[in-house]
């Protein structure tokens, strides 16, 4: 019995371990990407280049979706160094693109946004933590409805109707509510499967890989929620 409980015990704080380096580096890439976010926002010549100049803008877009794709198909041929490095990577890049927010919407605003999206990202990460119940089905539904969120804003841009807009903003919240426990309860999972003799730098790539799961899936809610909230700059 005592053996039993001291093996629990062990994978108890083998999985915390892990997901404790998932939040810091997640929470790493919040801050590079508030921090250049921020910095370039402060730059008006910076900014303007960003927005006059589109195929640089849409040219930085294409390379982090290619840094995504990268590090979620080939993580395993990197080490834990250059996963780590490509995150950091991505993570600037995307504070980049995001400046452009400052822009359409008041820095309180944003804030606000920002604090809300937390607190919402913590209790439903938790909930993905302590949950006996199995979100594996969740999985395919929420997949489906992002599907739906990315044909619907593509029909949008041409449509360009406000109350659509709103729609997509709604759904998305609950669609990224949704992923992030999912998304949790998926690395707790992983976390519970890795064997006892896992090498750093494997355990390093999972890490990574988990972070940008979990960062992905903060970011796009607070991208919905800024929508929702965020009003207009006056």
């Amino acid at each position: 019995m005592d053996a039993l409980a001291h093996s629990e015990v062990r994978v108890r704080e083998q999985v915390n371990a892990f997901m404790i380096k998932v939040y810091n580096w997640m929470a790493a890439g919040l801050a590079i990407t508030g921090a250049i976010a921020f910095y370039v926002a402060s730059n008006e010549a910076l900014l303007q280049y960003l927005v006059t100049h589109s195929f640089v803008f849409f040219g930085l877009i294409i390379l982090e979706l290619v840094l995504v794709v990268a590090l979620a198909g080939f993580v395993r041929k990197m080490s834990g160094v250059t996963a780590s490095a490509v995150f950091i990577l991505y993570s600037a890049l995307n504070g980049v693109t995001l400046s452009t927010i400052f822009i359409i919407y008041a820095r309180a605003a944003i804030a606000t946004t920002f604090f809300i999206t937390a607190g919402t990202f913590v209790a439903c990460s938790v909930y993905g933590m302590v949950t006996k119940r199995d979100l594996t089905s969740l999985g395919g539904f929420l997949f489906m409805g992002l599907i739906g969120i990315i044909i619907a804003s593509v029909v949008n841009m041409f449509v360009k109707s406000s109350g659509l807009s709103l729609l997509i903003s709604y759904i998305g919240v609950f669609v990224f509510i949704g992923l992030t426990a999912y998304d949790t309860q998926e690395l707790k999972n992983l976390a519970l499967s890795r064997p006892d003799n896992i090498d750093a730098d494997t355990e390093q790539r999972g890490a990574i890989v988990g972070a940008l799961a979990l960062y992905l899936d903060f970011i796009n809610l607070f991208l919905f929620l800024l929508r929702i909230f965020g009003g207009s700059r006056e």
